[in-house]
This record gives structure tokens, C-alpha cells and sequence, in this order.
């Protein structure tokens, strides 16, 4: 082997180096359902990322494991997310805390390398995407076995595994936020379900249109679209019908996207007339409709009252924000009705539940000027791309661009569960569109 020329060590450690990439990369998204154990293999995933990557150099083999583009694109949208953070936090209400986070915010870095060399020649992709349908496609048919038998068998199955270790279940009684949904295997005290089938939703609608033409898109699309709905998250239907709209009309054309899209319409009646959670969610959506600022904050369960707090915060503090994750510190000084009662329960408000204003009013004009850059340089190198490299992103550049959306309302992006998803996404759309070529 020290006899080899430096190409060839790289031929030969860049395989041994990533091969057990899609199993961490597939075992962090599987472990979702319970947050530590995910972050604690994410964790250990980025060690072990840190490791493969010095070995190689250690032996001469500069640039084995991961290209010199991949490399580049991956860490500048980290930096693009992670320097905010740090910009915020140099005058936060709670500086400890918030230098505590950016620091805990390093570990994503090498997990991101990971995740690149998960999708970084054609078979590990190929595995890892598979992977990620397969996982959306169990949870769309757990959670439909939940609307049928009133139960979960995945978290019927995780929360007898916990009480047998630990002796209490997964959802504690005053942890119950998601009663009355279809929650599925993240169970009624951490309804994520719909947003998480949203973003994962392309990586199954693609495989099952690729492997089985239009008839597998569409079986998959109803299997996932009826999970979604009866999850109850209306920022996820609109994630979902994006994904439909992108993934149906490159496969169906425009004719049979238009009955596709009636189709689609029929169903969500006919699921509103069977499902009294949808038929609720719906009749709470319809008073927007009114025009009428009172009846949108409503129909909106209070969310125009919270972007107009987190408008105050961003006339308040325009550079760097009131700093990452101290949105419900500020929110008492800047609620535009305090005192009143609310429609989220009892507490503050505890992020701007909206991309744009989220990042304005914890990073202020600074980070988001940061995530314009970050957002740049991948359209820029979406753009430079090859139509086989731009295929082989596909999957990942689609889950990422419905993800971050700005005309919808979010989950909190500088929380640890939903900032690793879009830090996921973005790896495996870094890593996608610059892998090498085989």
C-alpha cells in the first residue's frame, strides 16, 4: 500500500472510509421518535466522522474521503446557519447560554461530512435515499394503522420498551400537546409527525415514480398524503402539496397533473367528512378567509400576534437579534397584547414559528444576511451543476427547498431536533450534487 501512487490510496481508503456512512445517517433519522438517543448518535456519528477523516491523512491520502467541493459547499452552509448563532450571542439576554448552544452547535459540522459521504458515490446514495423512503413509507403505514386501531403499533412498541427500562412511558400525562391527532410513532407529546413525513416525503414519491413509474408515485402519494393530513399540521399539508406539485409534474405532465391535483381534492373532502380531527382543522382554517386581522390571528392559532411580537424584536435589536433560542425571553416586552390570554395555552411565545422572521428576530439583519449567502451558494452551485449531478440532488435539493419555504410557518430552526433536520437535508444536498461521478 505505501507503495501506491496518492490516487490510488485514495481509490482504495475513500470507500473504507464512508462505508458505514448511511447507517449512521439512516440510524439518526430512524431514532427521530426519541430525541436523545438521536442526538447522542448524532454525537457519535460526528466523532466518528472526525476519525475517518484523519485517518486518510494521517496515511497521505490528502482529500480521500471527502472532495475538495463537497468539503467547501458542506461547511459554508454550516457556517451559513452556525455564525449567526455566534453574532447573536455576543450581547443575548442570557450570554451563557446562548455561547453554550453555539458551542454545542460545532458538533454539526463533522456530522455534515458524514452525511456528505453518505450520498458520495452512487451505491452508498442510493442506499441512503432508499433508506429515507423506506423509513417515510413505514411511518405513513404506522400512522394509518393508528387512524384505523386508535393506536400506534411503532410507539405502542417503543413506549412497552421504555417502561420495561425505566419503569414510566414515552408521554407522561402533562406532556400531552398532541392528543386527538394521528400522531404516529412520535406519540401524543411530540407531534412532529407531519412536518417530518413532509420533508422526507420527496425521497419516497421520487423512488416510488422512479422504480414504479406513475402508478407507484401514486399509491405512495395517498399513503403519504392521508398520514399527513390526519396528523393535523397545516404547515405540513402545505409542505406535502409542494412536494406533489414538483414530484407529479415532471412524472405526469401537465393533463394528468391537473386530475391528479382534483383527485388530491376529492380526497381531502372526503377525508374531511370521514375524520373529525381534519374536518376541524379545516373549519379553523376558514375564518382567514374573512380578511379580517382577528379572525386570520385565529384561524392562524395566534400566530399573527406572535409575528407581530417578533416584529417588535427586530425593530428592537436589528443587527444581531435578542440572540438564538431567546425569542420567549424578549416576547413579555414585546407582546402586542399582553395580559390577554392566548391561543397556545399558558407561557410565552417561544419562537416566531416563521423562517424569515425567526432568524430576524434572534440573529437580526446579520444572520439573515448569512443565510441569504448560505442560500446563494447552493442556488449557485445548483446552477453550475450537470443534469446527472443535478438528478442525483434531486431527492435531497426538493426536501430542502419545501423545508424551508418562506410562505409557510416553521418549526423552530435553531432548535436541536429541527435544525439538524435542515442541517441533514443540506448535507445530503451538498454531498449529492458534488459526488463523484461513477
Amino acid at each position: 500500500m505505501a507503495n501506491l501512487p496518492a490516487d490510488s490510496t485514495s481509490r482504495i481508503s475513500a470507500p473504507l472510509a464512508g462505508r458505514w456512512a448511511p447507517a449512521w445517517v439512516l440510524a439518526f433519522v430512524a431514532l427521530w421518535p426519541l430525541p436523545g438517543i438521536a442526538e447522542a448518535v448524532l454525537v457519535l456519528a460526528a466523532l466518528f466522522a472526525v476519525v475517518r477523516l484523519l485517518q486518510p491523512r494521517m496515511r497521505g491520502a490528502v482529500g480521500a474521503t471527502l472532495g475538495v467541493p463537497v468539503w467547501a459547499l458542506t461547511s459554508v452552509l454550516f457556517l451559513a446557519y452556525w455564525l449567526p448563532q455566534l453574532l447573536s450571542a455576543l450581547d443575548a439576554q442570557e450570554p451563557g447560554r446562548a455561547l453554550g448552544k453555539v458551542a454545542g452547535g460545532l458538533r454539526y459540522l463533522p456530522f455534515m461530512w458524514l452525511v456528505a459521504m453518505a450520498v458520495a458515490d452512487d451505491a452508498r446514495r442510493r442506499v441512503t435515499f432508499a433508506g429515507l423512503a423506506v423509513i417515510a413509507g413505514i411511518w405513513s403505514l404506522d400512522a394509518l394503522l393508528q387512524a384505523l386501531f386508535a393506536a400506534s403499533p411503532l410507539f405502542w412498541s417503543l413506549d412497552q420498551l421504555k417502561q420495561l427500562l425505566s419503569g414510566h412511558a414515552l408521554c407522561l400525562p402533562q406532556d400531552m400537546i398532541g392528543s386527538g391527532r394521528v400522531n404516529g410513532v412520535f406519540g401524543a407529546c411530540n407531534p412532529k409527525l407531519g412536518q417530518v413525513l413532509a420533508s422526507l416525503s420527496p425521497f419516497l414519491l421520487l423512488l416510488a415514480g422512479r422504480c414504479w413509474g406513475r402508478i407507484g408515485w401514486a399509491v405512495a402519494a395517498m399513503f403519504a398524503g392521508v398520514a399527513i393530513l390526519l396528523a393535523g399540521s397545516r404547515a405540513s399539508w402545505i409542505t406535502y402539496a409542494l412536494v406533489l406539485l414538483f414530484t407529479g409534474w415532471r412524472l405526469l405532465g401537465a393533463r394528468w397533473m391537473a386530475l391528479a391535483v382534483l383527485a388530491a381534492v376529492l380526497g381531502v373532502a372526503a377525508l374531511g367528512t370521514g375524520s373529525t380531527q381534519v374536518r376541524e382543522r379545516i373549519a379553523a382554517t376558514l375564518p382567514a378567509l374573512s380578511g379580517k386581522a382577528a379572525d386570520i390571528n385565529t384561524a392562524l392559532a395566534g400566530r399573527g400576534r406572535i409575528w407581530s411580537g417578533a416584529l417588535c424584536m427586530v425593530r428592537e435589536h436589528p443587527v444581531n437579534g435578542v440572540g438564538v433560542r431567546g425569542f420567549r425571553n424578549a416576547w413579555p416586552e414585546c407582546d402586542p397584547t399582553h395580559g390577554q390570554g392566548t391561543e397556545w395555552g399558558d407561557g410565552p411565545a417561544l419562537h416566531a414559528h416563521q423562517l424569515v422572521l425567526e432568524i430576524l428576530s434572534e440573529t437580526g439583519l446579520l444572520g439573515l444576511l448569512l443565510w441569504l449567502m448560505g442560500a446563494a451558494m447552493a442556488w449557485r452551485a445548483w446552477r453550475y451543476a450537470d443534469a446527472a449531478a443535478r438528478d442525483r440532488a434531486r431527492p435531497a435539493a426538493l426536501a430542502l427547498l419545501v423545508t424551508v419555504f418562506p410562505f409557510n410557518t416553521h418549526l423552530a430552526f435553531h432548535s436541536a431536533f429541527w435544525g439538524s433536520v435542515l442541517l441533514l437535508l443540506a448535507a445530503l444536498y451538498a454531498g449529492a450534487l458534488t459526488a463523484r461521478n461513477e
